[in-house]
């Protein structure tokens, strides 16, 4: 039986406490910048192309200005080129996924991880700041900066999963990691509210501001950041007096064991451990094979896909389709993280009751196509609109949350690993690179699609792919529907 939320929240300690909030917030910041790229396409298109072809384009001043601005001769070539943009950046923050998980086992997480936010920042600030305010417009130049961010954000992700999975053990796993995966959301509400608040002063200040916040969270979190509970003393539970969160053993325990009841030694361990029983650093091909790993890295590439299509094209889908002002869009597509914040942390909580993860998963992605065929068909009523994204997010943004965070933790600390902890990055690359390359390809054919077909054929490949998802777990539902059933019936014979 699962310990009580509050019972088991009364083993942590306040640097517990502050290791969430800084890892929590570096990635709220970093989403947040990434956010305002989507949030400001409106205004960047209209930029980019003349007048007469844009109608969403605003008044220049002097009338000739648009001539030394214009990229493309009309509004469907920005919009191919915005999902072109898109697609670069995932494919080089997936391939940066699979280095940076290495690296982060290898190298010090606090500088890995401030590298990336503090060198993404710049990169955003030149790519929407500095080329306004001087006028230079150019797609290899654009291309090549966003090559540069993809491959510089990808260093966050994989370093804030391993340093929480240091500080949060597999009991309750499900409920904190739902909890504190609401990062990415959490930024997306910011950057949203961010960039409206200042677009009106031209879409480069919402690049400043978002840019610069997110350089000063990265000094904080170089000077501020824990990345074990070694660094404090408290694997020593006899000597600190303090009653660690999780042994060396039972970091390592898999959410599914066959002998759930397992009662592991607890015993006092030396903080200074002699350096021939450090772990060694997993293999990425090692890495790549592990129980699990492939079905949930094919399963988030599809998943991921639909997620960040969200992401990418809601507040500019809401404003091309229903004709709505581009600040009230985006303050709009805020619902939708909001549900996803609901889904991953109820979500996980259940799936903590449960001891089994992928049901929970399988159900919740079941009812999200449900949700994209109603959200398909949602009326031009902000209101309604509001209601069916917040529903849209719950079984999508949730299930992504969970593959993410409270998955990718699980298996870079399963049996299979025998003892090695220098695994979390790794398998946290992997799987959120594998996703990333599904949302690359992803983005550009949302453009092509919406451009050639119509926004319904979009929803239409939305369901598709979340139908993929369910596909490839489903051996692991199988067997852990299997697994609930067959300790259901000992339980029954044992009554």
């Amino acid at each position: 039986m699962p310990p009580s939320c509050c019972g088991y929240l009364s083993q942590y300690t306040h640097h517990h406490l502050i290791v969430f909030l800084l890892t929590f917030f570096s990635y709220v910041l970093l989403h947040s910048s990434r956010k305002t790229f989507s949030n400001v396409k409106v205004s960047i298109s209209a930029q980019w192309t003349p007048s007469f072809h844009n109608e969403s384009s605003p008044a220049f001043s002097p009338a000739e200005t648009w001539m030394d601005n214009r990229l493309f001769d009309n509004e469907k070539q920005a919009t191919l080129f915005l999902g072109l943009l898109d697609s670069i950046f995932l494919f080089s923050y997936a391939v940066g996924l699979y280095l940076s998980g290495v690296i982060g086992d290898r190298v010090n997480l606090r500088y890995v991880l401030c590298v990336g936010l503090c060198g993404s920042a710049a990169v955003e600030f030149v790519f929407g700041t500095l080329t306004e305010w001087l006028h230079i417009y150019n797609v290899y130049l654009y291309c090549g900066l966003w090559i540069l961010n993809g491959l510089l954000q990808s260093a966050v992700w994989p370093c804030v999963v391993a340093v929480m999975g240091n500080w949060f053990g597999k009991t309750g796993r499900g409920f904190i990691f739902g909890l504190w995966s609401a990062c990415a959301s959490v930024g997306n509400i910011l950057g949203a509210f961010l960039a409206s608040s200042v677009l009106q002063y031209g879409y480069e200040y919402a690049f400043l501001v978002t840019s610069v916040v997110q350089f000063a969270g990265g000094v904080v979190v170089f000077f501020g950041l824990l990345t074990s509970p070694k660094e404090v003393g408290l694997s020593l539970e006899c000597e600190t007096n303090l009653s660690p969160v999780e042994t060396e053993a039972d970091s390592n325990r898999p959410l599914i064991c066959d002998n759930d009841d397992e009662v592991y030694d607890q015993h006092c361990q030396s903080v200074q451990q002699p350096e021939e029983d450090s772990p060694r650093p997993i293999g990425f091909l090692q890495a790549f094979c592990l129980p699990g790993v492939i079905p949930y890295s094919l399963s988030y590439a599809c998943l991921k896909l639909v997620n960040y299509s969200f992401f990418f094209w809601l507040p500019f889908y809401l404003s091309n389709n229903f004709h709505w002002k581009e600040e009230d869009a985006d303050r709009l597509s805020v619902w939708y993280d909001v549900g996803g914040i609901v889904g991953g942390t109820l979500q996980g909580l259940v799936s903590d009751f449960m001891g089994k993860r992928t049901p929970v998963l399988a159900l919740s992605l079941v009812l999200a196509m449900v949700s994209l065929v109603g959200y398909s068909h949602s009326p031009n009523d902000k209101v309604i609109n509001s209601a069916l994204l917040a529903v849209t997010g719950f079984f999508i943004g949730g299930p992504s949350n969970m593959i993410s965070s409270a998955i990718s933790a699980d298996l870079g600390r399963q049996e299979a690993l025998q003892g090695s902890q220098e695994a979390l990055a790794t398998v946290t690359g992997i799987v959120d690179g594998t996703g990333s390359i599904g949302a690359a390809a992803g983005q550009y054919m949302v453009s092509l699609i919406k451009s050639r077909l119509s926004w319904m054929s979009v929803f239409y490949f939305f369901i598709a792919m979340t139908g993929c998802s369910v596909l490839f777990i489903s051996p692991l539902i199988q067997k852990e529907v299997r697994s609930m059933w067959t300790d259901r019936r000992a339980l029954r014979r044992q009554l």
